[in-house]
Protein backbone atom coordinates (compact mmCIF):
# COMPACT_ATOMS: atom_id res chain seq x y z
CA UNK A 1 0.00 0.00 0.00
CA UNK A 2 1.53 3.58 -1.09
CA UNK A 3 2.57 5.25 1.98
CA UNK A 4 -0.25 8.36 1.56
CA UNK A 5 -3.16 5.72 1.57
CA UNK A 6 -2.42 4.29 4.57
CA UNK A 7 -2.09 7.31 6.31
CA UNK A 8 -4.86 8.29 5.21
CA UNK A 9 -6.47 5.46 6.78
CA UNK A 10 -4.42 6.48 10.22
CA UNK A 11 -6.28 9.79 10.01
CA UNK A 12 -9.20 8.63 9.63
CA UNK A 13 -8.55 5.75 12.54
CA UNK A 14 -7.91 9.48 14.59
CA UNK A 15 -11.09 11.12 12.79
CA UNK A 16 -13.33 8.16 14.33
CA UNK A 17 -12.18 8.14 17.81
CA UNK A 18 -15.11 9.32 20.15
CA UNK A 19 -15.10 13.17 20.69
CA UNK A 20 -14.30 13.19 24.44
CA UNK A 21 -11.06 11.83 23.44
CA UNK A 22 -10.40 13.45 20.45
CA UNK A 23 -10.80 16.75 22.26
CA UNK A 24 -8.00 15.33 24.94
CA UNK A 25 -5.07 14.52 22.94
CA UNK A 26 -2.72 16.85 24.26
CA UNK A 27 0.78 16.65 23.24
CA UNK A 28 1.18 14.12 21.24
CA UNK A 29 2.57 13.78 17.68
CA UNK A 30 1.14 10.43 15.75
CA UNK A 31 3.71 9.16 12.77
CA UNK A 32 3.56 6.23 10.22
CA UNK A 33 6.68 4.37 9.91
CA UNK A 34 7.92 1.78 7.79
CA UNK A 35 9.81 -0.46 10.25
CA UNK A 36 10.68 0.06 14.41
CA UNK A 37 13.97 0.68 15.21
CA UNK A 38 16.27 -1.61 17.32
CA UNK A 39 15.68 1.50 20.24
CA UNK A 40 11.95 0.70 19.85
CA UNK A 41 11.95 -2.96 19.82
CA UNK A 42 14.15 -2.85 23.01
CA UNK A 43 11.88 -0.20 24.47
CA UNK A 44 8.71 -2.81 24.11
CA UNK A 45 10.64 -6.20 24.70
CA UNK A 46 10.03 -7.90 21.21
CA UNK A 47 13.06 -9.20 19.34
CA UNK A 48 11.06 -9.57 15.60
CA UNK A 49 10.46 -6.03 13.90
CA UNK A 50 7.02 -7.58 12.63
CA UNK A 51 5.50 -7.84 16.05
CA UNK A 52 5.10 -4.68 17.13
CA UNK A 53 2.67 -2.90 15.07
CA UNK A 54 2.49 0.64 17.58
CA UNK A 55 4.39 2.13 20.12
CA UNK A 56 3.83 5.12 22.36
CA UNK A 57 6.43 6.85 23.76
CA UNK A 58 5.96 9.48 25.97
CA UNK A 59 4.24 10.43 29.71
CA UNK A 60 0.59 9.37 30.06
CA UNK A 61 -2.08 11.71 30.90
CA UNK A 62 -2.51 10.38 33.95
CA UNK A 63 1.24 10.91 35.20
CA UNK A 64 2.07 14.80 34.31
CA UNK A 65 1.80 16.92 36.92
CA UNK A 66 1.68 20.47 37.76
CA UNK A 67 5.39 20.93 36.89
CA UNK A 68 4.43 19.24 33.54
CA UNK A 69 4.96 21.76 30.58
CA UNK A 70 6.96 22.66 27.86
CA UNK A 71 8.48 19.54 26.64
CA UNK A 72 8.36 17.75 23.39
CA UNK A 73 5.03 15.64 22.59
CA UNK A 74 4.62 12.61 22.96
CA UNK A 75 5.36 10.31 20.24
CA UNK A 76 2.60 7.40 18.79
CA UNK A 77 4.52 5.55 15.87
CA UNK A 78 2.20 3.28 13.78
CA UNK A 79 4.37 0.66 11.84
CA UNK A 80 3.22 0.50 8.19
CA UNK A 81 5.26 -2.53 7.05
CA UNK A 82 4.16 -4.92 10.27
CA UNK A 83 0.29 -4.43 9.85
CA UNK A 84 0.78 -4.71 6.29
CA UNK A 85 2.43 -8.06 6.69
CA UNK A 86 -0.20 -9.78 9.42
CA UNK A 87 -2.67 -8.48 7.44
CA UNK A 88 -4.53 -10.86 3.90
CA UNK A 89 -6.72 -8.04 2.71
CA UNK A 90 -7.21 -3.93 2.62
CA UNK A 91 -10.03 -4.35 4.51
CA UNK A 92 -8.36 -6.22 7.22
CA UNK A 93 -5.50 -3.39 7.43
CA UNK A 94 -8.23 -0.47 7.54
CA UNK A 95 -9.51 -2.75 10.99
CA UNK A 96 -6.01 -3.21 12.53
CA UNK A 97 -4.85 0.48 11.91
CA UNK A 98 -8.03 1.00 13.82
CA UNK A 99 -7.07 -1.05 16.78
CA UNK A 100 -3.47 -0.46 16.82
CA UNK A 101 -4.07 3.86 17.44
CA UNK A 102 -7.41 3.28 19.65
CA UNK A 103 -4.68 1.10 21.71
CA UNK A 104 -1.53 3.44 21.60
CA UNK A 105 -4.00 6.21 22.25
CA UNK A 106 -5.23 4.45 25.68
CA UNK A 107 -1.54 4.46 26.23
CA UNK A 108 -1.75 8.26 26.15
CA UNK A 109 -4.46 8.45 28.70
CA UNK A 110 -2.84 6.06 30.86
CA UNK A 111 -3.74 2.39 30.51
CA UNK A 112 -1.00 -0.21 30.59
CA UNK A 113 -0.35 -3.14 28.54
CA UNK A 114 -1.95 -5.74 30.98
CA UNK A 115 -5.31 -3.39 31.12
CA UNK A 116 -5.44 -2.93 27.42
CA UNK A 117 -4.53 -6.71 26.51
CA UNK A 118 -7.57 -7.65 29.24
CA UNK A 119 -10.20 -5.13 27.43
CA UNK A 120 -8.79 -6.40 23.99
CA UNK A 121 -9.67 -10.30 25.19
CA UNK A 122 -12.85 -9.67 26.51
CA UNK A 123 -14.09 -7.70 23.58
CA UNK A 124 -13.05 -10.62 21.01
CA UNK A 125 -14.90 -12.69 23.50
CA UNK A 126 -17.69 -11.22 22.74
CA UNK A 127 -17.73 -11.14 19.23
Amino acid sequence: MERESFEALVARAIDNLPPEFQARLENVDIVVEDWPTRRQLRQARLDHPGQLLGLYEGVPQTRRGRGYGLVLPDKISIFQRPIEAQCRFGHEIEARIEEVVRHEIAHHFGLDEKTLRRIEDEKRRRK
